[in-house]
């Protein structure tokens, strides 16, 4: 990906940091439970975002700098600082074609655990966006994990996508999507449930595919092909067949990997976001 850097007020480094490091669940349970979620599909019918905004609250402690950045990292971290900027640049061009305000979100990137307005969490919670304080959380060493326990292919645009998906959870709290599905789900059974948040996920990487079309100018040969493998490895019949040895459709919260290749495909082609409505194509 061809990309220059960008600077902003809303985006935190917290790696090489001490502190913050308390789970509201105790012992870092909550990382364990998203991470059961993620590999196991969502046995209790809940997505990330509902066992995160289950566990409101906030800890705070003071961090200290523990160690120094390699160069490596420091790159990565300025790549993801400027992927967050695309988004949001792109996000408030389509709002403001579409006669709506954006609210710009945070990200923060981490290493080992974060407190956040949604609670604690670790490293194995994997990328996610707490719709508490609004803001992106991610360990950027989980897309060595992606690669080397769940075959994508990596590469930065693997991270772009990534970025661009939890951007696309911050859309839809701004549209009020997500508050309605959260309502939805408290109403319907573990199975609804589930199909439910297989449809805002599919939406999200919808919305990633439209981020991706509006900066084609910031693509290189292969880096499509980089988001797609990602979205392939992190389709719940992937990771079930890769973790239990079976695959159970009911179970799904985030869509097979044909899925996800799909929707982020039609954002990527379209980049309308009125063809990004999975609820009515996938419920009807």
């Amino acid at each position: 990906m061809k990309w220059l850097k960008q600077d902003s007020g809303n985006f935190e480094d917290r790696r090489g940091m001490s502190g913050g490091g308390k789970a509201l669940l105790g012992g870092g349970a909550i990382g364990i439970i998203v991470l059961l979620l993620n590999m196991f599909g969502g046995e209790t019918g809940q997505t990330i975002g509902n066992i995160i905004e289950q566990t409101q609250g906030t800890q705070t402690e003071e961090q200290t700098q523990t160690r120094e950045l390699t160069a490596e990292e420091k790159e990565l971290g300025d790549f993801s600082e400027s992927v967050f900027v695309y988004n949001t640049k792109t996000w408030t061009t389509i709002f403001d074609e579409n006669n709506m305000t954006f609210e710009e979100p945070g990200m923060v990137i981490f290493d080992d655990g974060v407190e956040t307005a949604c609670g604690s969490a670790t490293s194995a919670s994997g990328p996610f966006y707490c719709p508490g304080d609004k803001k992106i959380y991610m360990d950027l060493r989980f897309f060595e994990e992606l690669k080397s326990r769940f075959g994508a292919q990596g590469g930065d645009f693997a991270i772009a996508y990534v970025i661009a998906h939890e951007m696309g959870h911050h859309i839809q709290k701004l549209m009020g999507t997500s508050d309605k599905v959260r309502q939805l789900q408290s109403e319907r059974s573990e199975t609804e449930a589930n199909k439910l948040s297989v449809c805002l996920e599919l939406q999200a990487d919808f919305y990633a595919g439209v981020w991706a079309h509006y900066n084609k100018e910031l693509l290189e040969a292969g880096d499509i092909e980089e988001a797609l493998s990602a979205a392939n490895a992190v389709g719940d019949d992937a990771i079930q067949s890769k973790m239990q040895g079976h695959v159970n459709q009911e179970s799904f919260t985030h869509g097979s990997s044909k899925q996800r290749i799909e929707w982020f495909k039609k954002g990527y082609n379209s980049g309308d976001i009125r063809q990004g409505d999975t609820f009515s194509a996938l419920l009807d």
